[in-house]
């Protein structure tokens, strides 16, 4: 096979030589099944219409949590005080730090790219994908268009920023979504952020932290209420204390005012406001790839949201055809897309059938606090349950790294029967405390069995032996 983008008849047909064994339509999450195929010596064609990587390395996770870590620093310095420590930031450059993390990430996507064209056994195509009957898709790039079919297809398209048809103006008038955010190389002095979820949470950090003054605009009365309700109130709190939030408003319209952007939002009652900025973010989720790739055409069913419909193996209602990350909506994490991509290599590469798992399936949010949370929220639990609760002001660490009012806070959700239903925190290094109950959870350790471990002695983990103490009513010498 060609290690570079196949040629095409003049006809627009497929060229000989175009078909393949394995076709993998997206290089993000779709790369990891693409390069483990080929390192086979199965016969494999990715379709992918920007660099590899997808969202996750170009304009998601990757990106955006490298400006947030630069946003952390300089959050700690500026807090250094609370330790009585003299220090302050003279300079911020904004847009070096940006600049710096872009080609960072886009230096990372060209050498996947490269790697994909030198391998002997990979045909990719930098073009536009779409559905055109039973494991066939028509490319259309630079050379233009052509059709390329395959005996099995993954389908790893993504999801791209929702721009809500309720909001008007959003045709007429500029705005952000988090695709153009992170790559903004002049910082906004004033900022609008439509929208209460992590994307809003986490940039509300990154730009607020950097110099902008940030207004969120919420439909929700609090910030990230998907959450553990506890949790969330106390996220909620802390970012009043820095932002300015308009809590309980839908955005109903964009208009420009000379250089700024009015957004309106309206209440359940009827009560409007407006709120102008230099920039708008839309911040609103996201929504799965199956229209841009023409899914309904390759016999794929979607659900009422878009998201490509599969069973316990990833595959598709089409034969030959698996989807996997975004697209088919599991979990729309990137670490679940991973996931379902080792799972995607043996039932569709290697031919098994290996049903997928989610074991302590966990997800945090970068903001300031962290959050990170796994399993049911408390009002999402039937049954017979109880709940324990630690404050991070109550172990000798936390009480210290804590510095935003009373947000440090481990809860857990225990069921009758011992078992760890739920576990969520807010505080200093949530996404790293997480992953202790996540691997209980993978392991089947019951909450009893946490509480009793033996943790480091100051380590900042004793907020979580403390949850776990509480509800399991285990005293502190662990016996």
């Amino acid at each position: 096979m060609s290690d570079s983008e196949s040629d095409t008849d003049t006809d627009g047909e497929s060229a000989a030589g175009t078909d393949h064994d394995l076709l993998v339509l997206g290089g993000g999450t779709g790369n990891i099944v693409a390069s483990a195929a080929a390192d086979e010596g199965v016969d494999v064609g990715l379709v992918e219409r920007g660099r590899l990587g997808g969202t996750c390395l170009n304009r998601g996770c990757n990106p955006s949590k490298k400006l947030i870590h630069h946003a952390d620093v300089l959050e700690t310095v500026r807090s250094a005080g609370a330790f009585d420590i003299d220090a302050e930031v003279s300079d911020v450059a904004f847009g070096d730090i940006v600049a710096g993390v872009t080609e960072t990430v886009t230096e990372a996507a060209e050498r996947k790219t490269q790697r994909a064209r030198e391998h002997d056994h990979v045909t990719l195509y930098r073009a536009e994908g779409r559905f055109v009957g039973e494991r066939t898709v028509e490319v259309d790039g630079e050379e233009g268009s052509h059709r390329v079919a395959a005996d099995r297809v993954v389908l790893a398209g993504g999801s791209r920023p929702v721009v809500p048809d309720s909001i008007d103006g959003t045709d007429e008038v500029a705005f952000l979504t988090s695709t153009e955010a992170l790559r903004l190389t002049d910082l906004p002095d004033e900022l609008t952020i439509v929208g209460g979820g992590y994307i809003a949470a986490e940039m509300a950090h990154f730009f607020g932290t950097m110099g902008a003054d940030v207004t969120i605009v919420g439909h929700g009365d609090v910030l990230l209420d998907r959450e553990d309700r506890d949790v969330a109130e106390r996220v909620t709190d802390a970012y009043r204390e820095r932002h300015d939030l308009r809590l309980g408003y839908e955005a109903t319209a964009l208009a420009e005012d000379g250089d700024e952007t009015v957004v309106t939002a309206e209440a359940d009652d009827g009560e409007a406001i407006e709120v102008a900025g230099d920039e708008v973010l839309l911040a609103v989720g996201r929504r799965p790839n199956s229209d841009s790739w023409g899914v309904e055409a390759g016999g794929i069913d979607t659900d009422d949201d878009g998201f490509v419909e599969t069973d316990e193996y990833l595959r598709t209602s089409a034969d030959g055809v698996w989807a996997i990350g975004d697209i088919a909506g599991n979990y729309m994490l990137k670490h679940a897309g991973d996931r379902e991509a080792a799972y995607a290599v043996e039932n569709a590469v290697r031919g098994e059938r290996e049903a997928v798992e989610y074991p302590g399936m966990a997800h945090a949010v970068f903001g300031s606090p962290q959050v990170a949370s796994l399993g049911r929220t408390e009002s999402e639990v039937d049954g017979d349950y109880e709940v324990g609760s630690f404050e991070y002001a109550d172990t000798a660490l936390g009480s210290v790294m804590d510095i935003a009012a009373d947000a440090g806070y481990a809860k857990v959700i225990v069921g009758a029967d011992d078992e760890i239903l739920g576990f969520h925190v807010v505080g200093p290094q949530a996404s790293t405390l997480v992953h202790e109950v996540s691997t209980a959870v993978a392991a089947g350790a019951s909450a009893t069995r946490v509480a009793e471990t033996i943790h480091v002695h100051p380590a900042l983990s004793q907020v979580v032996q403390g949850a776990f103490r509480d509800v399991r009513d285990v005293a502190p010498s662990g016996i």
